[in-house]
């Protein structure tokens, strides 16, 4: 499994290398059969030619003697003719009766009445069933192969008279030397085969996966955000090219949806941002209008309080046109934030500083450093320190805790600065966590649902971050941290 899943250059290369190794190991086992039925067929034509050639001297002996052909004359008839037939034919030759006593031998032995020496009567019984006359018996002695085969000797009237026997002796030396040095010099050519398939498949797989690599990296490095460059790569494969031409009418298709998705995108931010404008402008103009509307129904110039009235109407009035001028003020912040006036300036007094402005008593600051050193806009770090105090005070107005409690934090880590702002406020419902950013997102009944939004706009733009944990009913601990 761990092969199927590699490269595929490794797999390339392996399988070109299986394919040499597997079809020299084929070719190898092939060539042993082949040799050994080549053998085999070698033994049997050569005993049959053998057991031929002696047949006819037999026959001719048979022709020529003086001797009744009878089964008791043959020691008579072969008493000197055997060891010529076997001087000749280099071979050693047996003559049983019909019964399969031996009768004659062309192997000297030391005892005369040799009448007690029977044939196998498994050959015996194999003689008597055969069609042929004949009967080739196959067995290993000492580790040496021999056949030994039987067949009838008749006379002119074909009637049997005995049974000739003639061992013979498998001798492969010859051809399992040929064997091997055939094996010897097949495995030389398969090695040079080998070393030439394992330099092809090498730069086979290099060419082949070259053009895939450089693929890989361009899929690799699209991004919707930005411009894609196209594949250009001259003199590759039929199916390589036809990847290429996919990707590249891919790019093509991606950057005009990127486009009109970028549009559709803007369009419906202006969209959801002027309905945002028109509601929250809405709210303060019903109060105005049912002021106004009052104050006309009860105007009475004769009336003593009349003064007491006008000043009561124009303080609504200026309250609500002051809402509106927050409304504004506060979306114009978010839609356009003031150009960054990077400076070198310490993050802890920074922090003090927008401390300062707050007069509630359970706000508390450490730092376990005397100045941390950063490139901030001051203006704007100002911003993010207030704007998360402001929402922790809310949180802990809404809850009113028993003891209300804010602890700022500020210290390093490696090569960043850390801010944390802990309070034991309402917290954030879980339902609500994955809001807590974005814009125009409030659980307070006044507010615009920015303050957040623009915190974490400004840590971004500085390649920071802001994270927070919550518990409901508990508090909720907002961490700023961005580069020093």
């Amino acid at each position: 499994m761990k092969l199927y899943k590699g490269s595929l250059r490794s797999r390339i290369f392996l399988s070109m290398l299986l394919l040499v190794i597997g079809a020299s190991i084929l070719i190898a086992v092939v060539t042993i059969f082949q040799y050994r039925e080549e053998t085999q067929d070698y033994h049997r034509e050569r005993l049959i030619r053998k057991e031929t050639a002696i047949r006819e001297n037999i026959n001719y002996v048979l022709k020529t003697t003086t001797y009744p052909l009878e089964t008791e004359k043959i020691p008579l008839i072969f008493k000197d003719k055997i060891y010529e037939i076997k001087d000749i034919h280099k071979l050693e030759l047996y003559l049983y009766d019909l019964e399969g006593h031996l009768l004659k031998s062309s192997k000297a032995s030391l005892v005369k009445d040799t009448s007690h020496i029977k044939m196998s009567k498994k050959a015996l019984e194999g003689l008597r069933n055969s069609t042929t006359n004949s009967y080739v018996e196959e067995f290993e002695e000492n580790g040496q192969d021999y056949r030994s085969s039987y067949s009838f000797i008749t006379d002119r009237h074909f009637k049997p008279l005995a049974i000739l026997n003639l061992p013979y002796i498998e001798d492969d030396r010859f051809i399992n030397m040929e064997l091997k040095e055939n094996l010897k010099r097949l495995g030389y050519a398969y090695l040079f085969m080998l070393m030439i398939a394992i330099a092809l498949a090498y730069f086979l797989s290099k060419y082949i996966t070259r053009s895939l690599n450089t693929i890989r990296q361009k899929i690799t490095e699209t991004r919707l955000d930005k411009r894609n460059k196209k594949i250009i790569i001259d003199d590759t494969s039929e199916e390589i090219t036809a990847l290429i031409s996919a990707y590249n009418g891919m790019i093509d298709e991606l950057e005009i949806s990127a486009a009109q998705l970028a549009t559709n995108e803007r369009e419906a931010a202006w969209r959801e941002m002027a309905k945002q404008v028109a509601h929250e402008i809405k709210n303060p103009l019903t109060p105005m209008r049912l002021t106004v509307q009052s104050f006309q129904r009860k105007f009475d110039p004769n009336d003593p309080d009349i003064e007491q009235k006008m000043n009561e109407f124009s303080d609504s009035l200026i309250q609500q046109i002051d809402t509106m001028g927050s409304i504004a003020s506060a979306f114009s912040t978010y839609a356009q934030m003031p150009a960054q006036q990077d400076e070198t300036l310490d993050v802890v007094n920074i922090t003090k500083l927008a401390l300062d402005i707050f007069t509630e008593e359970y706000i508390y600051f450490f730092t376990e450093e005397k100045e941390i050193i950063a490139k901030f806009d001051r203006t704007q770090l100002i911003r993010v320190v207030t704007n998360l105090i402001k929402n922790s005070i809310q949180a802990i107005e809404q809850h009113q805790p028993e003891n209300p409690k804010i602890d700022v934090r500020v210290f390093s880590q490696k090569d960043m600065v850390v801010i944390t702002v802990k309070d034991n406020g309402l917290g954030v419902l879980d339902e609500n966590k994955d809001k807590v950013f974005e814009p125009k997102f409030t659980t307070k009944s006044s507010g615009m649902g920015l303050g957040l939004a623009m915190v974490k706009k400004i840590v971004n733009n500085y390649g920071g971050d802001i994270t927070f944990d919550s518990v409901e009913g508990k508090g909720t601990t907002f961490k700023v941290i961005f580069p020093k």
